[in-house]
C-alpha cells in the first residue's frame, strides 16, 4: 500500500482503523478455522482410542481364556483354573486401582514447591516492610 500524499491525517487515521479492524477479523477467522481443524483431529484421535480399547479388551479376554485352557491342559480342573486366572486378574486390578487412587489424592496434586516458594516470598515481603 503506497502512501498517498493527497490524503489528510483524518483520512489516514480512518484507513488505519479500517485496516486494523479488517486484520483483527481475518486473524479471528484464522483462529476459528485452526481450532476447528484441531477439534476434528482430536475427535478422530478419540475414535481411534475407543476402537483400540475395545480391541484390547477382546484380546485380553482371549488371552485369559487361553490361560485357563493352559491350566486345564496341566491337569487343573476347569472351574479351579477359572478361579485362579480370575483371582490373579482381580488382584492385579486391585493393585492398579489403589495405585491410581493414591496418585489422585489431593495431597499429591498440591503444588508443594510453589506453595513453599509463595510462603518464602510472603515472609521476605513482611521482613522488607519492617
Amino acid at each position: 500500500m503506497a502512501l498517498d500524499p493527497q490524503k489528510s491525517v483524518p483520512d489516514l487515521l480512518s484507513d488505519l482503523v479500517r485496516q486494523s479492524s479488517s486484520l483483527v477479523q481475518q486473524e479471528m477467522q484464522l483462529a476459528r478455522t485452526e481450532v476447528s481443524e484441531k477439534v476434528s483431529k482430536l475427535g478422530a484421535g478419540a475414535a481411534s482410542i475407543g476402537v483400540a480399547a475395545a480391541l484390547l479388551m477382546a484380546g485380553v479376554v482371549i488371552l485369559l481364556q487361553a490361560a485357563v485352557a493352559l491350566l486345564v491342559s496341566f491337569g487343573v480342573s476347569t472351574p479351579l483354573a477359572g478361579l485362579i486366572v480370575g483371582g490373579v486378574v482381580a488382584l492385579i486390578a486391585y493393585i492398579l486401582l489403589r495405585s491410581g487412587m493414591n496418585a489422585m489424592k489431593a495431597d499429591s496434586l498440591m503444588p508443594k514447591r510453589t506453595t513453599e516458594q509463595l510462603s518464602r516470598d510472603a515472609t521476605m515481603a513482611k521482613e522488607a516492610v519492617r
